[in-house]
C-alpha cells in the first residue's frame, strides 16, 4: 500500500489547538507544527483554532477522529474527552478520568501518595489558616495552581509574607492552590509513548525554576538527553515515571516530572497529558533520542487516538 494509501486509514482528522486557557499561544505553536507534520506525512488533516464551541467544526467538517493539541482546562481535563466520547470520535491521548485527574496536582499526588509512589510533601490552600499549614512543612515551598500547565502561575517563596503574595497570585489562575515542599537538586522529565517510557530528560536553568520563560523563550535552558544517569537509575526513573503515569489513569502519551533531591531520591511532580510540541519541546526531544523523527512521533501519538476507551 502506498503512504497516502495509509493514511488513508485515519480518515479526516482533526487538529484541535488554541482554545481559551492561559496556554492558548503554547498550543497554537505547537498546534502548528503538529499539522503540518500530518501533512507532510499525507493524513487528510484540518486544523481548527477551537473557540466557543469545539464540536461543531468536527460535524460540519465531517471529521473521523481527532488530534487533540490543546493544553489546560477546556482540552486537557477531560470535560472535551467526554464530548467526544458521546460523539463516538476517536481522539488521541487519555481518556476523561485520566484527563482529569491527571490535570489535577493535587488529586495526582494523593494517588501517589495513596500507592506509595513518592512525592514530595503538600497540602491545599483554601483559606488562611492552610497558609499555616504549609509553613508548617518549612520553607522553601512551591506554590502551584492546579488546575494551570507551563508553570503558569507558579512562585517559590522562601518565607510566610511571600508565601501569601504567591497564593493569592496563584488564586487570579485558579481557586484550587497548592503548596509543595521544595526539592533542592535536579529537574527531570520522561516522557510517554503508548507501553514505553522514553529516555529521560534533564532540564536544567538559571532561573529559580524551570518556569515559563524558561520553557519557551530563554535560549539559556540546558537539555541533557540522556540525561546522564547510571543505566540502574535511568530504568528506575523510566519505571517510576510509567507507573506515575499509568496510577492517575493516564494513557497513550504524556509526559512525567521529576525532582530528583541531593541524594538522588526521585520525587514526582505531575503528569501531562497533552504536552507540547513546540520547538523547545521535551517529547520529541526524547522521541528523537529514542529513534523517531518528529514525524513518526506525531504518528505514533495519531495511532493512540484509533479507539473509543
Amino acid at each position: 500500500m502506498s503512504a497516502v494509501g495509509d493514511m488513508a486509514r485515519f480518515g479526516r482528522v482533526a487538529l484541535l489547538m488554541g482554545g481559551s486557557s492561559a496556554e492558548r499561544e503554547v498550543s497554537l505553536d505547537g498546534g502548528a507544527a503538529v499539522l503540518e507534520s500530518l501533512l507532510r506525512s499525507g493524513v487528510d488533516a484540518v486544523g481548527i483554532d477551537v473557540g466557543s464551541d469545539a464540536l461543531e467544526p468536527l460535524r460540519r467538517l465531517h471529521c473521523d477522529r481527532v488530534f487533540i493539541m490543546l493544553h489546560g482546562r477546556g482540552g486537557e481535563d477531560g470535560t472535551l474527552q467526554g464530548a467526544l466520547q458521546q460523539m463516538g470520535l476517536p481522539y488521541t491521548g487519555s481518556g476523561v478520568a485520566g484527563s482529569a485527574l491527571g490535570m489535577d496536582k493535587y488529586r495526582s499526588k494523593l494517588v501517589w501518595s495513596a500507592l506509595g509512589l513518592p512525592t514530595a510533601p503538600f497540602v491545599m490552600l483554601r483559606d488562611e489558616a492552610d497558609l499555616e499549614a504549609a509553613a508548617v512543612l518549612g520553607f522553601p515551598l512551591m506554590i502551584k495552581p492546579i488546575h494551570e500547565g507551563s508553570s503558569i502561575g507558579m512562585a517559590k517563596v522562601d518565607d510566610a509574607a511571600a508565601l501569601r503574595d504567591a497564593w493569592s497570585a496563584a488564586a487570579a489562575y485558579d481557586r484550587d492552590v497548592m503548596a509543595e515542599k521544595w526539592i533542592c537538586g535536579g529537574e527531570y522529565t520522561v516522557a510517554i509513548l503508548g507501553e514505553e517510557a522514553l529516555p529521560s530528560i534533564r532540564l536544567q536553568t538559571p532561573h529559580q525554576f524551570y518556569d515559563y520563560d524558561a520553557k519557551y523563550r530563554a535560549d539559556s535552558t540546558q537539555y541533557d538527553c540522556p540525561a546522564g544517569l547510571s543505566p540502574a537509575r535511568e530504568l528506575a526513573l523510566r519505571q517510576l515515571a510509567l507507573e506515575a503515569f499509568r496510577a492517575v489513569g493516564a494513557s497513550g502519551w504524556g509526559r512525567v516530572d521529576v525532582m530528583q533531591n541531593e541524594n538522588g531520591e526521585p520525587f514526582l511532580l505531575e503528569v501531562n497529558t497533552v504536552p507540547g510540541m513546540t520547538s523547545h519541546s521535551l517529547v520529541p526531544m526524547a522521541a528523537r533520542e529514542h529513534g523517531l523523527t518528529f514525524d513518526q512521533l506525531v504518528l505514533r501519538i495519531l495511532e493512540t487516538g484509533m479507539e473509543l476507551r
